[in-house]
């Protein structure tokens, strides 16, 4: 952990993902959510992958379920609604990933606020991330 020596909230640090080593092994997406529901990557890659064919709503409501299950799991490690969620961190990127894919998808359903507040959650959670996803 670093700590923040201006006072501010500790970095929220997930526990690995056992879902991360199934989908580098090459498992499809949909089959490792049905054995891993609360994963956030599982969820994200879906919602990337639902993106990438433009099937926006779709996109939206994988991306949405991916960023709750986070939220869950960053409040189960001491998450207190605010604080870095670092992208160095490996196991905080389907949560970041998931708010990432939830922004782009509110952006083009016409959800705008959403899609502006998504953005500013992840520019907040990790400059980082928001650099990296925001393209």
């Amino acid at each position: 952990m670093h700590e923040d020596l201006l006072g501010g909230p500790p970095e929220t640090r997930l526990p690995a993902d056992p879902a991360m080593e199934l989908l580098e092994g090459g498992e499809p997406a949909d089959s490792v959510v049905r054995r891993y529901p609360e994963s956030s990557l599982a969820w994200a890659v879906l919602a990337e992958s639902a993106l990438d064919d433009e099937r926006d709503v779709e996109a939206y409501a994988y991306a949405r379920t991916g960023y709750h299950r986070g939220l869950d799991a960053l409040r189960r490690n001491g998450w207190k609604g605010h604080g870095p969620v670092p992208w160095e961190h490996v196991p905080n990127r389907g949560f970041l990933r998931a708010l990432a894919g939830l922004g782009k998808a509110a952006g083009r359903i016409g959800e705008d606020t959403e899609a502006a507040r998504c953005a500013e959650f992840l520019r907040d959670s990790s400059p980082e991330a928001a650099d990296v996803l925001g393209r």
